[in-house]
């Protein structure tokens, strides 16, 4: 197993306050989440909408680890569901338990899955280099889109079946995310090349 940047980090300060440090770094990935939520597209022809929040959610369940990785995404879902706008503004959506009976429930659920997902593989290291963590993150994003493809499927277009939730969940979305996610990859390796010539360095 190798350490996350979370951790590489948190070593070179005073041990005493390495709690402190955790509860930080999860707290922190949870407002990331949030205003990356407030980033959002409505699209005319889905419920859906159009948001970086995934990427957030897999870059930061990098650098934490799976263990406080996934903690943050259980925070988000429970702040949301306690009733605040951390959810993405929507005309038609409510915050709040109801966000998640939703046709984007399924999404948001899982978050910490995919969190975990990608949190587990940096622990393997797939984040010190740029193709490992493109698989690392496509693996996280195929949990978030089969949780958001299937709950519409499911749960919410039970008579149009999962060729329309395909059709509104998944078709729209794949190449822009897979954009994004070439982009986002990006940021693990430039950390990590960043922290190690720094420590070269002294």
């Amino acid at each position: 197993m190798y350490p996350t940047f979370f951790d590489a980090m948190a070593a070179r300060a005073d041990a005493r306050w390495r709690m402190a440090e955790e509860v930080g770094a999860v707290l922190l990935a949870t407002a990331l989440t949030a205003v990356a939520a407030q980033i959002s597209i409505p699209l005319p022809f889905t419920p859906v909408p159009f948001t970086f929040q995934p990427m957030v959610v897999l870059v930061g369940a990098a650098a934490l680890g799976s263990r406080r990785g996934t903690a943050s995404q259980i925070l988000y879902l429970a702040l949301g569901i306690a009733g605040l706008p951390v959810f993405a503004a929507s005309p038609i959506l409510p915050q709040g338990v109801l966000r998640l009976l939703g046709p984007t429930g399924g999404y948001l659920m899982s978050y910490p899955l995919a969190a975990y997902v990608a949190g587990s593989l940096a622990e393997r290291g797939f984040d010190r280099r740029y193709a490992t963590f493109v698989l690392a993150m496509a693996c996280g994003l195929a949990v978030i889109f089969a949780g958001g493809v299937l709950w519409l499927a499911a749960g919410t277009q039970p008579a149009r079946g999962l060729s329309s939730a395909l059709a509104t969940g998944f078709y729209p979305f794949i190449l822009p995310d897979l954009a994004k996610l070439l982009v986002a990859a990006s940021v693990m390796p430039g950390l990590w090349h960043i922290q190690d010539s720094g420590r070269s360095a002294l």
